[in-house]
């Protein structure tokens, strides 16, 4: 029986979200066909191996119940590493580079694919080489804001117009993100911003739906139904996507016209594989609602995978259920791993 080692936690901001995932993937996993090895990281860095009860681990009980390990260890503790880190230091390439080091099979993106998703702005100049239409944007440095904010501020405002969106490059789940409607709203932006990430990316605002899709798979991929949301607020903030009470509505499948949908789908296979994607990805686009124009958004190389995550659901709409979906991009990561290994 494979050991999977279920790593979840983190350093990153969306450690919370990591441990929702975790809890909902540990549910799902064929425990007949699977040893699962659960191991947490800690906000602090300090690994940890948890034989406790699921349910300890979204309350972060689990901490005071693990008993810390080496790094170094792994190889002797599992098979196979899976890993549901969201963010930075799990998923931008830092991780799968730890376990291409320690020779582990792992679930998902490799090093170079991890890092490039990660951080949106260099996702963005890929989308546009490979003919993806992709929203206006603009990439600021903090050294820069430190510098000479109101100069940075002319420049963006010479390029993009009102709305727009200030986000850091690299982190996901929506944090640090502003809408900036005026010149006030976007120094507030870009001081947000640089608090989580030094890269700053400002992009032009559509007025769109915005809709996701799931692709799995190496070289041959598959892609999910497409999903859409609906955000009672303003945008689809953190609390929009991990909140029972943010009103938001997730539709599946959304209600869209053939050509698009056909679109979309034809777009995600050209993203996932400019970047050099593998295993399991969701990826984001925008429909602007005048034109119908589909515009991508970004990649997410670990998706969510909580009870109110897009990426389960767009493929329980295909037939394929959590469990199953779990155990195909196990398989991804093998085969992966047996392709580079064996040449």
């Amino acid at each position: 029986m494979k050991r999977i080692g279920i790593i979840f936690g983190g350093r990153s901001g969306e450690h919370e979200v990591s441990l929702m995932s975790v809890t909902s993937a540990l549910e799902a996993i064929d425990k007949e066909k699977y040893q699962v090895v659960k191991i947490g990281i800690t906000r602090e860095g300090k690994w940890k191996h948890f034989k406790g009860e699921t349910s300890h681990i979204a309350d972060g009980r689990w901490e005071a119940e693990s008993e810390e390990i080496n790094i170094g260890s792994l190889p002797e503790m599992i098979d196979f590493a899976f890993p549901l880190l969201h963010g930075t230091y799990g998923e931008d390439g830092t991780i799968q580079g730890l376990f291409e080091m320690l020779d582990i099979p792992y679930a998902g993106c490799g090093v170079l694919s991890s890092s490039l998703c990660m951080d949106k702005a260099s996702a963005k100049k890929i989308f546009d080489e490979a003919g993806i239409p992709t929203s206006g944007y603009h990439l600021v440095y903090s050294e820069e804001l430190d510098e000479d904010i109101e100069g940075v501020m002319d420049e963006i405002e010479r390029n993009l117009p009102y709305v727009m969106f200030v986000k850091p490059s690299n982190t996901g789940s929506s944090v640090g993100i502003s809408k900036v409607r005026n010149r006030e709203e976007l120094r507030a932006g870009l001081i947000l911003a640089a608090k989580h990430d030094r890269r700053i990316l400002v992009e032009e605002g559509i007025n769109c739906r915005e809709v996701e899709t799931g692709v799995i798979g190496n070289h041959n991929v598959q892609v999910a139904a497409i999903g859409e949301i609906l955000a009672s607020d303003d945008f689809y903030d953190y609390s929009a996507k991990y909140s029972e009470e943010s009103g938001t509505v997730i539709k599946i499948p959304a209600e869209l016209p053939g050509f698009i949908s056909d679109k979309i789908k034809e777009y995600a296979k050209r993203a996932y594989i400019a970047l050099d994607c593998s295993g399991f990805a969701r990826i984001d686009f925008f429909i602007e609602k005048e034109t119908d124009a589909v515009y991508i958004n970004e990649i997410n190389t670990i998706p969510g995978l909580t009870k109110y995550s897009m990426f389960p659901g767009m493929w329980a709409a295909e037939g394929v259920s959590f469990t199953e979906l779990i155990e195909r991009i196990i398989e991804y990561g093998y085969e992966r791993y047996n392709a580079k290994n064996n040449r």
